[in-house]
């Protein structure tokens, strides 16, 4: 098992906390070898509740393999444009 740090954002705390799971700086142990889409479906979440994902402060996709230590954070959908950018969720589109 390995230890990590999660935290949701906007609607997505509403949902978990209805759930009962804690979803602000909350110790998580999951088992070895687990992907952020494992832990997206560990959640009860579907894939398409959540846009961004980011592992220790950077944007990453959802088949990376989450560490022991890892700080995990889940955004939903509905980020405004310019800070989807910002955050590395979409590319600026340079043409």
């Amino acid at each position: 098992m390995i230890t990590i740090t999660f935290n949701a954002f906007s609607f997505l705390q509403k949902k978990l906390a209805a759930k009962h799971i804690p979803h602000s700086e909350a110790t998580m142990e999951l088992p070895e070898g687990n992907s952020v889409a494992d832990l997206i479906g560990r959640l009860g979440l579907a894939r398409d509740e959540v846009e961004g994902v980011f592992v220790n402060g950077r944007i990453v996709s959802f088949d990376v393999i989450i560490q022991d230590g890892d700080r995990v954070a889940l955004l939903p959908p509905g980020t405004p444009g310019p800070y989807r950018v910002m955050l590395g969720i979409v590319q600026k589109n340079r043409s």
